[in-house]
């Protein structure tokens, strides 16, 4: 069986389990705030993973688009669909415009211009008043969908938003396996010798950051329609920062981990609590029981780990392992077999 083989039984497997989730006693919310973040965590692997742009700016795609849906939908009166349509489309605006000056640099120097155009967004968003200030967007409907789905209701609402994910990471996964996927990889790889065959890579480039941030975008979006409210929270540098790190825990480069990385970082903010008090019980000291306040700490401790240990990220790490698995089992199955074994 070759790897591509095990990629898809491995995604059919993740994606009956989805399916199945809410059936088994999964929290519907919960598990669609994992979806919305993976989603973001995909577009943006996207443009670091293929393309080697590190942006510290994606927050201002995955906050503004949720900002642009939410008043959408709660001052306009827009339907859910068109709200994801709008905020997605903000946020592929916004990365034109940063795009734009961003991929004129090299380096560092591309990296903090993201930085500091996101951060000049988010005292746009702290002082503009439809966002609401400090104290965000609440209570935005989720409305009825194409007038016909009610997504009041949080079944209805997950297996929409699992339609929405999955159909954006195909979109992913269909423009990585592509011509221009093909390109940006070699952008990646090697710059000038992609500029030697005549490519324009800035054009590339700058593709490249309109689909990510539009993607993210609409994470940001239907996060904003699965919760019902934005805040600034969503286009702090914090967002940005939290992004990377689950694309590096989980495998930079790769189609799942980011997928992987996302799951991972929001399972230990939101259950860090209770791992604590597990921990607490277990060893009878009693600090464990303020781990819940540390979250910030052990994401931390989390990140230096993984560039320690596993620089390819727990995916990466796995492919290489089964990678050995299969080279290993392939070099035993060519040796002569004795005449005792064959008996």
């Amino acid at each position: 069986m070759n790897a591509n083989k095990l990629r898809l039984i491995g995604y059919s497997f993740v994606f009956l389990g989805l399916l199945v989730a809410p059936a088994i006693g999964a929290y519907p919310i919960f598990v669609m705030k994992i979806l919305c973040f993976s989603l973001f965590a995909a577009a943006f692997n996207l443009l670091l993973g293929y393309t080697g742009l590190l942006s510290f700016g994606h927050a201002a795609f995955l906050g503004g688009a949720a900002y642009a849906a939410g008043h959408s939908i709660k001052a306009w009166g827009l339907s859910p669909e068109l709200g994801l349509l709008l905020g997605t489309l903000s946020g592929a605006v916004l990365g034109l415009l940063i795009g734009f000056f961003s991929i004129r640099r090299q380096g560092i120097y591309s990296t903090m211009i993201t930085l500091a155009l996101a951060q000049m967004f988010y005292f746009v968003c702290l002082q503009a008043p439809f966002t609401g200030g400090e104290d965000g967007l609440q209570g935005i409907p989720r409305g009825m969908l194409f007038g016909l789905v009610d997504l009041q209701n949080d079944l209805v609402m997950y297996y929409v938003a699992l339609a929405v994910v999955t159909a954006a990471f195909l979109l992913i996964v269909r423009t990585i396996h592509s011509p221009y996927g093909q390109v940006l990889k070699a952008i990646k790889e090697n710059e000038p010798r992609a500029i030697s065959l005549g490519y324009d890579t800035n054009r590339f480039k700058l593709l490249a950051f309109v689909l990510s941030a539009g993607l993210a975008g609409l994470a940001g979006s239907l996060k904003t329609l699965v919760l019902g409210f934005a805040t600034l929270s969503d286009v702090h540098w914090t967002s940005s920062g939290h992004v990377i790190l689950m694309t590096l825990v989980g495998g930079m480069g790769t189609l799942s981990g980011p997928i992987v990385g996302a799951a991972v970082v929001v399972l230990l903010e939101n259950k860090i609590g209770e791992l604590g008090q597990f921990f607490a019980a277990l060893s009878g000291v009693e600090w464990f029981n303020s781990l819940g306040e540390s979250v910030s700490m052990v994401t931390g401790l989390i990140f230096v780990i993984c560039v320690l240990t596993f620089r390819s990220g727990i995916m990466g790490e796995l492919t290489v392992l089964i990678e050995r698995a299969r080279a290993w089992l392939f070099s035993n199955g060519d040796k002569p077999v004795s005449g005792e074994q064959k008996e």
